[in-house]
């Protein structure tokens, strides 16, 4: 069994799937700050004020980043894995969350107690619930509206605290409003939790997971939960600080999870320098992202050499590999047929297709409209 311990021999930080705090505006004459109405706002409200001021500052213009690692990619034989496309993976919610309406660039959730309002570019139709089911929102996220923008929560009811519990699929953890917009879950992904959920119950072993770009640790918990050793990987202290919390609020202290604090590429070509094997591989990268010394993640530039590593530390049996891909500008068939090429000779399937989440009401219970949120391919064993 792994400790459940941070592994403390382990490089120390990398970055949140979030990119760093924009700089302060000034007068080109003067050089003095600009008048407070000008500048980009920070998250508001009791709580938020305090995470947001601890974001990354930017690097200064001078520095550059370091070379990226990187190995030759290798070249691969044997048959294609068989596919599976399109797929349309659909969540309807579970636990204290589920989206009830959408519609004019925005969409309306339920987390827990709270309802709140944010942006949505994929909403393109009007809501089909009337204004005054909008208006009564306990938070509103305002500001820039681009998906890694800064911005900040307007709370038209009453100031709401930093944090606020929640559960998805028997777990606990804390929400928190952040100035990304986010609140420490990604909901779209409850369909590949739910299946890592049932993988690791119906292993019959612990099996070895592996969670890239983890973010706060809802699957990494998930998957504990079932029995699973789980190595949960991000690039920011403050994305494990909050993992941590996560785990003592879900009472899984004492489960086998190594949280590590590191740029992502780097640990995994280590990982396959030692030799380690993993049962399932979870990969969540950003579009763009740094890690702890200045190292930049490039979706597009780094993801054939990403999936070439997972596919060198899965192991001989393992389950799966699932990669998510947000806020680019390609066909799920581009990361369809990379993966089924990196997985050349594997054997398995490859499915691929879209993450939706399903308009579920007040209630939680009517069906409406499908939202896309992502795309996604997922290698299976079979």
């Amino acid at each position: 069994m792994l400790s459940p311990a941070e592994n403390l021999n382990e490089p120390a930080e990398d970055t949140l799937k979030k990119r760093p705090e924009r700089q302060e505006p000034r007068n080109p004459k003067s050089g003095r700050p600009a008048p407070r109405q000008n500048r980009p706002t920070a998250a508001a409200g009791a709580g938020a004020k305090k995470f947001a001021a601890a974001a990354p500052k930017p690097e200064p213009a001078a520095a550059k980043a370091p070379p990226a690692e990187t190995r030759p990619l290798i070249k691969r034989s044997g048959d294609l894995p068989l596919e599976r496309v399109p797929v349309i993976l659909e969540s309807a919610g579970a636990g204290d969350f589920h989206l009830i309406d959408s519609g004019a660039g925005l969409k309306l959730e339920q987390y827990g107690p709270y309802r709140i309002v944010r942006p949505e570019a994929q909403a393109l139709w009007q809501p089909s619930l009337p204004a005054h089911v909008w208006d009564k929102a306990d938070a509103v996220f305002t500001g820039d509206t681009d998906e890694d923008g800064m911005g900040r929560w307007r709370f038209p009811t009453e100031a709401l605290g930093e944090t606020w519990p929640l559960s998805l699929l028997g777990v606990d953890f804390l929400g928190r409003f952040t100035a990304f917009r986010h609140v420490g879950v990604f909901p779209e992904q409850i369909v590949h939790w739910s299946w890592l959920k049932e993988k690791s119950e119906q292993a019959g072993r612990p099996l070895k997971v592996l969670n890239l770009f983890g973010y706060t640790g809802v699957a990494s918990l998930v998957a504990a939960a079932a029995g699973a050793e789980v190595t949960h990987v991000d690039a920011s202290k403050k994305a494990i600080g909050w993992a941590r919390e996560n785990q003592s609020l879900a009472r899984l202290d004492r489960a086998p999870i190594r949280w590590i604090c590191e740029d992502a590429m780097k640990f995994i070509l280590r990982e396959e320098r030692r030799g380690s094997r993993y049962d399932i591989i979870l990969a969540d990268p950003p579009k763009f992202g740094r890690g702890p010394n200045g190292e930049v993640f490039h979706l597009f530039e780094q993801l054939p050499l990403m999936l070439d590593v997972c596919r060198e530390i899965l192991a001989p049996k393992a389950t799966g590999l699932v990669l998510t891909a947000y806020s680019i500008r390609a066909s799920f068939y581009s990361i369809h047929e990379l993966m089924r090429e990196t997985m050349r000779g594997a054997g398995g399937a490859v499915e691929s297709g879209e993450l939706v989440i399903r308009e579920a009401g007040l209630d939680g219970q009517s069906k409406g409209r499908a939202l896309s949120t992502s795309l996604f391919s997922r290698w299976v064993n079979r």
